[in-house]
């Protein structure tokens, strides 16, 4: 078995790359980070996997993210949504299990809503549902809503990135559309979330609202005490091939 690769033409002159493991189904789908990319950590292992244990496996960056074509400032909510959707119904045929990190996270919940049919099983790690409103608006300085009243970005510090990145109005103006949390999350598969204690950027009493909020009844949360947010140690790595093998 190998890997193969290609680009995902979007009709409107940008393209999304992918990767992609043909084997036996429910197909697994990584649906990685915000400014995060497929060549991460976690997205390789499970690409490993996949290889090893004859899996179907689908691995792509939205818009704006790594291999793929756009400026990330272009990115939207909407639009990684719309890009999961494409890529899903170009590459993958039959049943699915979702694996979403962080950002991915929520944009599973939004896929899962759109295509319930195919649904197996969602897998999360330190899924951010609602991260625009509830994690991160709350947290500005003052200069950053003066330099979105300006300019309609501004450049936010990362801890994983030197130059920060751009934060768009559009992009808060439209994750508020999107908001998930505080009513039923509509899932009825089973749900497994991986979730930090030690995570800096989604608590872990965050993520358990999520949980809580989905409707499925086969929902099991796993706090791991020293865990960070990337949850991307050989031991969270186990953990998360085996919520996978478990779900799906």
């Amino acid at each position: 078995m190998t890997e193969t690769a290609g680009y995902l033409d979007r009709g409107d002159g940008e393209r999304l790359a992918w990767r992609r493991v043909e084997g036996r189904g429910p197909t697994v789908v990584w649906l990685g980070g915000f400014m995060s990319d497929m060549a991460g950590t976690k997205a390789q292992a499970l690409a490993d996997w996949a290889l090893a244990n004859d899996r179907a496996f689908l691995r792509f960056d939205y818009l704006g993210h790594g291999e793929s074509s756009g400026a990330f400032r272009q990115g939207t909510i909407s639009r990684w949504r719309e890009d999961s959707l494409a890529a899903i119904a170009a590459l993958t045929e039959g049943p699915l299990v979702l694996v979403g990190s962080s950002m991915g996270g929520w944009i599973s919940c939004l896929v899962a809503a759109a295509i319930p049919e195919r649904l197996h099983a969602v897998v999360m790690i330190a899924p951010a549902a609602d991260f625009t409103e509830k994690l991160m608006k709350p947290g500005f300085p003052p200069e950053a809503f003066e330099a979105l009243a300006r300019d309609g970005e501004w450049i936010r510090p990362s801890l994983y990135d030197e130059g920060g990145y751009p934060i768009t109005a559009a992009l808060l103006e439209d994750g508020a559309r999107w908001s998930i949390l505080g009513e039923p999350v509509p899932i009825a598969v089973p749900v497994r979330i991986l979730q930090g204690r030690e995570d800096p950027d989604v608590p872990w009493t965050h993520a358990l609202e999520l949980a809580n909020a989905i409707k499925s009844e086969d929902v099991v949360f796993t706090l791991i005490k020293d865990g960070d947010h990337r949850l991307s140690r050989p031991q969270d790595i186990a953990r998360l091939i085996a919520a996978v093998e478990e779900a799906g």
